[in-house]
């Protein structure tokens, strides 16, 4: 009995207690404008890599084999993407 009442307690103050973890702002409010958005907290030209360092958006096109639009294939030739 006293466990019921309890459970009964606690989901009753749990239901009626109205905390603001996060209030909503109002409709058509703006940011502020002192904050930058930034991808990933690496910066504007910079995304996070697969260990979570920092690497840059472009590819170096003397690094590939291949030219844009192709990639290596079987038996090491170029062939083009979606092929």
């Amino acid at each position: 009995m006293i466990r019921i009442a309890f459970a009964a307690a606690l989901a009753l103050g749990a239901i009626a207690s109205s905390a603001q973890a996060m209030p909503l702002a109002p409709y058509g409010a703006q940011g502020r404008g002192d904050v930058i958005a930034v991808a990933g907290g690496c910066g504007t030209g910079w995304h996070r890599g697969p260990y979570g360092g920092c690497l840059r958006n472009y590819a170096d096109p003397a690094a590939h084999a291949c030219p844009r639009g192709y990639h290596i294939g079987p038996g090491g030739g170029c062939r083009g993407n979606g092929k």
